[in-house]
């Protein structure tokens, strides 16, 4: 199998990154300048019309969207590692349920929540309500690792990697993310991984 990664440093490519030195996937990387426009070149947007990273490349068939190439990265090489649960275990369930809720519940609130308090915008209304939403998921979030080390009891899986990245990002975006002490114990834990913290720094 021929893996090429084409990723971009400090970007949503960078879960993915992670991603691939946690499962030891051999790939070949190519990194494209965002601001050279190197990602809406012809070339790149045959392999992805959104001219975006992350893209993945397998044996000549592209794949894009981070969540989606990674629960594919889990499904192909993280079940024989013990990174990602077998497809017909009840972790798996977990496992793409908070994989999900990370990418679209969890961030798409942090969007408004980072457009509400920005300079353009400045509405104080929508940060309020975004404020409201965003401590919500992480009250959420905060019971369930009340009872359980990592996102899939006590080991460290690739779900908390997926799940982990979105909180880190709200972490830089100044979110109220240690307020809530088991999530900030468990980002902590998370970030201290050397494939998360290599890629961060």
């Amino acid at each position: 199998m021929k893996i090429t990664f084409y990723n971009a440093p400090f970007s949503s490519s960078t879960p993915v990154w992670s991603a691939l030195q946690e499962l030891d996937v051999p790939h070949a990387q190519v990194d494209l300048d965002l601001k050279k426009g190197e990602t809406r070149t012809p070339e790149h947007l045959a392999r992805n019309p959104n001219g975006k990273v992350p893209t993945l490349v397998v044996d000549g068939a592209p794949m894009f969207e981070a969540l989606a190439i990674m629960q594919w990265l889990g499904d192909r090489f993280g079940v024989d590692k013990g990174l990602w649960p077998a497809a017909d275990s009840q972790d798996r369930l977990a496992a793409l349920s908070w994989s999900t809720w990370a990418y679209v519940s969890f961030a798409g609130t942090v969007r408004i929540w980072n457009m509400a308090n920005s300079e353009a915008v400045r509405s104080e209304a929508l940060a309020s309500f975004a404020d409201k939403e965003l401590r919500g998921h992480l009250g959420v979030l905060d019971g369930w690792l009340k009872a359980r080390t990592y996102v899939l009891g006590d080991d460290f899986s690739l779900a908390d990697l997926i799940v982990g990245s979105s909180i880190l990002w709200a972490r830089v975006c100044k979110a109220p993310v240690d307020e809530y002490p088991h999530v900030k114990a468990w980002a902590e834990a998370v970030a201290a991984r050397p494939s998360i913290r290599k890629a961060w720094t």
